[in-house]
């Protein structure tokens, strides 16, 4: 038991030794592929010193459907270099779907929930600018997303 709470006290020291103060608010696109390409507004929010809230609501198309997909991931953020950071968060979210050439009589679409993990880089320029490429395995629960999907994508947004 002394080992387990000494591991995770140097964890939570570690954590907080390299926190650093990230954007307090942050907007932009999120380009990335999952089943087709797609592009997401996204909008990120400070929670702490080195943890935030990142919400993305995008567009997917595909072969044969056309649909939304809303997520929600909880981040933590550490400092790599100077402006260089890495991240990983959990999550998830819902989407629909709508597909094309159906018969008639046919119900066109599908609801789904997924739960996400994610983890990524990225780069805070001097300018309220930031970069950032991340990958976002997704567990899919529906008929049309039942399986696991990986979503990698890059990240422009403004900070302010």
């Amino acid at each position: 038991m002394k080992k387990l709470f000494l591991v995770a006290l140097a964890f939570i020291g570690f954590a907080t030794v390299n926190a650093q103060d990230i954007s307090e608010n942050a907007i932009g696109l999120r380009l990335g592929d999952s089943d087709g390409f797609g592009a997401e507004i996204s909008y990120q929010r400070a929670l702490g010193d080195n943890n935030r809230v990142e919400i993305d609501l995008g567009l997917r198309s595909g072969n044969g459907y056309d649909g939304f997909k809303l997520a929600g991931i909880y981040q933590w953020v550490w400092q790599l270099d100077g402006a260089f950071n890495w991240y990983a968060g959990v999550g998830g979210g819902l989407g629909s779907y709508s597909f094309d050439n159906v018969p008639p009589g046919f119900d066109d679409s599908e609801t789904f929930f997924f739960a996400a993990g994610d983890i990524g880089i990225e780069y805070n320029f001097d300018f309220p600018l930031q970069l950032s490429l991340d990958a976002r395995p997704e567990l899919g629960f529906g008929d049309f997303r039942d399986d696991l999907d990986f979503d990698i994508a890059l990240g422009v947004r403004y900070r302010f």
